[in-house]
């Protein structure tokens, strides 16, 4: 069978592993074949960094998951974004040309040092290590910043161990931007007091910090930090604009395949020599169009190997039904068990999250005439959208944010697992027509309290069926459901919620009411109670993690490879022991560079050889 292969390697999936990791493959001068279930969707919800929210329910560019908090019926359904037709809760993803990078947030910020010295010790790699993985995220890195650095003040930014000619373009919101608005003025303000006075900051220490500064990540600093955001002169940019410029300089050696939905491995022994799919759009039940058509079938092989980056929810599904999973699991789906490994599908991890909205006290007057959301056919926009076409500048060019806190939990062992971030919309979550609900509201201040480090490692994905095209079960086993038994997350989440309440302190002549969690929740219990009830996250990982070789949850060892067979790895979300750092795209971002670094010279070494 592989004397029918026509590319090197084949991708499966073009997110923030499979991505980058195919351009640099190509421009190492292998070929490759991308297989991507989307298409490419090029839209102003995807180009517009405001309209993030609405990119992530454009049909068009995503799946619906619905994933369950709790196993405990009674527990789940106190969660009011619980969708009963559906089982579950709104979990978005990626379904196009870019993965999830395509309706994400935007945000770029660097992982904790510990994360990547951590996978050295696990794996005896000291090429995991927090220097190795710094250089690698130099060279992925355009740093466009504009703030001063006062230790080097030629530099265009805050320059520590940035990079500055990479793929990635990486800014932040113009400071200008927040004096057209006084009362996100107000909010920075009462951001900057607070983090003065949490960690006791004199006057003449300049704020906020720059979170991904090498002098920020190695001294552990805490306290009021912008967020960099994945822009590129006023538009998004990503993992598609990565493969598209390598395709563009090698259309010889990278093939894109749209509507491509990977079904199972093929195997020659007990190498993987290709993929069988169905070719079709809308085929996966995921996708808000689904018609479960059947698709026509097609196998493709790979001379080298095949690499799966469909992330944490469809990597692990891929697998299993291939035969590569828990054995009782494949067995009860009637699926032929080829290696037994309980890892796969185990290990979910996420963080947590939760938002404390108040009402204004009036609209803010910078969104007057705005509706926060794109033109229709023959419409010219609102102003702010006509600024933004015009100049790719004004508050459209942002994602939002307007400045964030990070903290250290009652909870936190190591490294700050806190940051608490303002928006000037209602966010509460994910839930069917989210995005549309909160553009209508123009008199809202949410801040969005995320808790990292996470000590709950007890999700699964499991197999709905052996039907390729039927979505995963996916169940989190929230706090205490789960393996944090002792609490400790619940109370870093609820550190977090005092924290922005404080915040809000400062804004009483802004802000008119709290109304989520609102009055009724106050003391420690209360508090915990709405955590419990009302907590989300978005950024699924661990599920094939990499381990030790007597490990025998370990899908992966410290190159990507999949135990127990040959000519496949996996290189996303799902590699990962323990989820890293705060936001997890620029640690999948920096995983696809280290897995390029290995792949390719693994396979230059053995083309030297045969020669």
């Amino acid at each position: 069978m592989t004397g029918q292969a026509r590319h090197d390697f084949i991708i499966v999936g073009s997110g923030a592993g499979g991505g980058p990791l195919a351009a640099n493959l190509v421009e190492a001068g292998f070929s490759v074949l991308l297989l991507e279930a989307g298409d490419d969707h090029e839209c102003p919800y995807y180009d517009v960094p405001i309209m993030q929210a609405r990119a992530s329910e454009d049909p068009q560019m995503r799946w619906d998951f619905f994933v369950r908090h709790y196993a405990d019926d009674a527990q789940q359904k106190r969660d009011p974004k619980f969708v009963p037709a559906r089982d579950g809760v709104l979990y978005p993803r990626g379904a196009t040309l870019g993965g999830s990078t395509a309706v994400s947030a935007l945000i770029t910020l660097y992982p904790h040092n510990s994360d990547w010295d951590a996978l050295a010790e696990l794996t005896g790699d000291p090429d995991w290590s927090a220097e190795a993985m710094r250089a690698r995220f130099q060279r992925l890195e355009a740093w466009r910043g504009r703030d001063p650095d006062p230790e080097h003040p030629t530099r265009p930014g805050d320059a520590s161990r940035r990079g500055f000619n990479g793929w990635l373009k990486v800014t932040r919101a113009d400071p200008r931007l927040a004096g057209r608005e006084p009362w996100f003025l107000d909010v920075i303000n009462a951001i900057e007091a607070e983090s003065r006075a949490m960690f006791d900051v004199p006057e003449d220490v300049v704020l906020p910090h720059d979170p991904n500064d090498w002098r920020t990540v190695s001294e552990r600093r805490e306290g009021m930090s912008f967020i960099p955001v994945a822009v590129d002169n006023g538009r998004r940019n990503g993992a598609r604009e990565r493969i598209l410029a390598a395709q563009r300089a090698h259309p010889d050696r990278l093939e894109i395949r749209y509507h491509a939905l990977a079904c199972r491995l093929i195997f020659e022994g007990d190498r993987a020599v290709g993929v069988a799919g169905l070719m079709g759009a809308h085929l996966y039940g995921a996708d808000p169009n689904s018609a479960r058509a059947a698709g026509e079938p097609f196998e493709v092989f790979a001379r080298r190997e095949v690499i799966l980056a469909g992330g944490a929810f469809n990597t692990p599904q891929l697998l299993k039904l291939s035969g590569i999973g828990p054995r009782d699991e494949l067995q009860a789906m009637g699926i032929e068990v080829r290696l037994d490994r309980p890892g796969v599908g185990a290990n979910l991890q996420d963080r947590y999250e939760v938002s404390v909205v108040s009402r204004t006290v009036g609209d803010y007057p910078v969104f007057e005439g705005a509706v926060l959301d794109v033109p229709g056919p023959g419409e010219t926009g609102d102003p702010l959208f006509r600024e933004w076409a015009a100049e790719k500048s004004g508050p459209y060019s942002t994602n939002g944010s307007l400045a964030a806190l990070i903290a250290r939990s009652s909870a936190a062992v190591q490294e700050a697992d806190l940051i608490v971030f303002a928006l000037p919309i209602d966010f509460h979550g994910y839930y069917p027509g989210y995005a549309a609900g909160s553009a209508q509201k123009h008199d809202r201040l949410t801040f969005v309290v995320l808790k990292a480090h996470t000590e709950n490692r007890a999700g699964s994905v499991r197999l709905r069926s052996a039907d390729p095209r039927d979505p995963p079960v996916i169940d989190f086993h929230y706090f205490e459901e789960g393996s944090d038994r002792a609490g400790r997350d619940l109370r870093g989440v609820v550190d977090g919620v005092r924290i922005a309440r404080r915040i809000n302190a400062r804004l009483t002549s802004m802000l008119a009411e709290e109304l989520i969690p609102g009055a009724e929740a106050q003391d420690q219990a209360e508090l915990e109670t709405f955590v419990r009830d009302q907590a989300w996250g978005h950024h699924a990982s661990c599920t094939c993690k990499i381990g030790a070789e007597d490990d025998p949850a370990a899908v992966l060892d410290g190159d990507f490879r999949v135990r127990g067979v040959k000519g496949l790895r996996v290189v996303d979300a799902s590699v990962f022991a323990r989820i890293p750092g705060l936001f997890i795209a620029s640690a999948v971002y920096m995983v696809s560079e280290r897995a390029s670094d290995v792949i390719i010279h693994e396979h230059r070494s053995q083309t030297c050889v045969k020669a």
